[in-house]
Parts: C-alpha cells; sequence; structure tokens
C-alpha cells in the first residue's frame, strides 16, 4: 500500500466532510461556508490538509437577515471532484494489494 494514497484518502475526507458541513448549513442563517486547502505532503509524498479556510463573502440579504453564503452548485461540483480523486486512490491501492498477492503466490 502506498502511504501517499493513504494521506491522499484522509485529506480528501476532510474535504468531503467539510463539504458536507456546508450543505448541511445551506439554509443556516449567517452560515459561512468553509474550503479545504491541500498540499503536498512531507518530501512530495502525498497530500495532506494545509488549512481549513473560512469565506468571509456575506450570504444573501433576505428581510434583513443575511443567508448563508453557500454556493450549493460549486459545493456539489466540489463533490463529484473528491469523489473521482478518492475512488482513483482507493483503486491505486487495490491494484497494489492484488499485484503483491499475486508476487506472493509467484513466490510460493
Amino acid at each position: 500500500m502506498s502511504d501517499a494514497n493513504i494521506s491522499a484518502l484522509t485529506a480528501l475526507s476532510t474535504v468531503q466532510e467539510v463539504t458536507a458541513n456546508n450543505i448541511a448549513n445551506v439554509n443556516t442563517d449567517g452560515f459561512k461556508s468553509s474550503s479545504v486547502a491541500l498540499e503536498s505532503g512531507p518530501g512530495d509524498q502525498g497530500v495532506e490538509v494545509a488549512a481549513i479556510n473560512q469565506s468571509t463573502t456575506p450570504g444573501s440579504m433576505v428581510n434583513g437577515v443575511e443567508t448563508s453564503n453557500t454556493d450549493i452548485g460549486r459545493e456539489m461540483v466540489d463533490m463529484t471532484i473528491t469523489s473521482r480523486a478518492f475512488e482513483a486512490n482507493t483503486t491505486f491501492i487495490r491494484a497494489a494489494e492484488e499485484m503483491t498477492g499475486h508476487l506472493l503466490n509467484m513466490i510460493a
């Protein structure tokens, strides 16, 4: 298994959690959405969370009340991209495990 892929899965899980929280609060007045900044891991191995940033952009004003600034369209696109990245990393891990199994069978 690749440590780089495992660190990527951990970081991508955080991204999904933040996105899910943004979506869950789309109807919460005054809610400020957050985003996750990712960076290369130590020695350019894998990906890790650099920071979780809260938006300062105001939401719309409705009857004198500020609504959530969450853009549901953007959140859904981000969730799809993150899901595909998660799938790619799990596919790599699965393939590495299969190769290891085949190698062990050849040696045995």
